[in-house]
C-alpha cells in the first residue's frame, strides 16, 4: 500500500481537502511520518491547522515542491534536520522548516520532557548516583552512532541501522559505547563484513570538528536505545519489554508540552512563517 502513497497523491489529497468547506481556510503542515505527524496534531491547533503525513523525509520535501509550482498557499513542511545543519545544506523554500536538533526525537530529549519520563520509569536513587543530568552521557555515547551514520552517507557504505542489538556494544551499567563492537555489529547486520575498520574509522574522525553540536549529529532514536538500556539497570529496574525505545518514545511524546515547544526555534519559525503567510494561522493564540 505505502508505495502507492506518491507525493503527487499526498498533493492531490491535500489540494481535495482544501476544497472541503470545513478546510477552506485551514493552513497545511506536512510531517514526515506517522510519529512526527501525531506530535504535531498536539502541538498546533487543528481548527486552524491540518496535518499530513507524507511517510518520509523525501516525499515531504517533494510533496511541497508540487504544491509551491502550483501557488498553493498556506501549506508548509516540518522535516528532521540530520546532518543538513552539519552539513551547510540549508533548505531554500521559506515554506520548509527543520527541527532544532538532528530530530524531533532529539528535540523531546532535550526538553523537560525527558525528566517526566525518568520519574516514571526510572529509580530515583540510581538516577542520583550515576549522573545529575543524563543528556550528557547519552550524548557521549550515541555520538559515535551519528558519526558512524554520516559517514555511511557521505562516503556511501550503505550500512543498515534498523532494528540494531544495542546491548551488543553498549554497556548497561555504564552507558559507555564499545567502538569496535559497534562498527563490527553494523557491518554484520548490513551484511558487509568485507569493509575495512580503519577506513570507516578514518571516514568518521575526517566528519569530526571541535565546533560541532553534538544535538545536531546523535540521532534521537539511538539516544532513546542508550535510554532504554539504561532504564534497564543503570538509571532502573524495568523489563526490557516496558521500556523498548518506540514505547519510550510514545512516552516522551506525551510528556512534551505546548510550553515546552514554545522555547524552542522552531516555534519561532513557525510564528515567522503565520506573519509572512497571512492570514493562515497554525499555533493557538492561548
Amino acid at each position: 500500500m505505502r508505495e502507492y502513497i506518491t507525493p503527487n497523491y499526498i498533493a492531490n489529497q491535500i489540494r481535495l481537502l482544501r476544497n472541503q468547506p470545513q478546510y477552506t481556510e485551514h493552513s497545511f503542515l506536512i510531517a514526515e511520518g506517522d510519529t512526527d505527524a501525531r506530535l504535531w496534531k498536539n502541538l498546533v491547533d487543528s481548527t486552524k491547522c491540518r496535518v499530513e503525513n507524507a511517510y518520509g523525509k523525501d516525499n515531504a520535501i517533494a510533496v511541497l515542491n508540487i504544491l509551491e509550482k502550483d501557488n498553493f498557499a498556506g501549506v508548509f513542511a516540518v522535516v528532521d534536520a540530520d546532518f543538513d545543519i552539519l552539513e551547510e545544506n540549508l533548505p531554500l523554500s521559506p515554506n520548509l522548516l527543520l527541527t532544532d536538533t538532528h530530530d524531533l526525537e532529539t528535540m523531546l530529549l532535550k526538553s523537560p520532557a525527558l525528566k517526566k519520563v525518568l520519574r516514571e520509569h526510572g529509580s530515583a536513587e540510581k538516577i542520583e548516583r550515576f549522573a545529575q543530568d543524563i543528556r550528557p552521557t547519552l550524548l557521549q555515547s550515541a555520538k559515535i552512532l551519528g558519526y558512524l551514520r554520516w559517514a555511511s552517507l557521505k562516503f556511501n557504505y550503505c550500512l543498515k541501522f534498523e532494528d540494531l542489538a544495542f546491548n551488543k556494544f553498549v554497556d548497561d551499567r555504564t552507558l559507555i559505547l564499545n567502538e569496535s563492537k559497534l562498527i563490527q555489529t553494523v557491518k554484520n547486520h548490513s551484511q558487509k563484513p568485507g569493509l575495512d575498520e580503519q577506513e570507516i574509522r578514518a571516514s568518521m574522525e575526517n566528519l569530526k570538528t571541535d565546533t560541532q553540536d553534538m544535538w545536531h549529529v546523535c540521532c534521537g532514536h539511538d539516544m532513546i536505545s542508550i535510554l532504554s538500556i539504561a532504564l534497564c539497570k543503570a538509571l532502573g529496574s524495568c523489563n526490557s519489554k516496558e521500556v523498548e525505545p518506540n514505547v519510550l518514545e510514545k512516552y516522551l511524546r506525551v510528556a512534551y508540552e505546548s510550553a515546552h515547544f514554545r522555547e524552542t526555534k522552531l516555534y519561532t519559525s513557525i510564528q515567522r512563517w503565520e506573519q509572512t503567510n497571512k492570514p493562515f494561522q497554525v499555533l493557538s493564540n492561548l
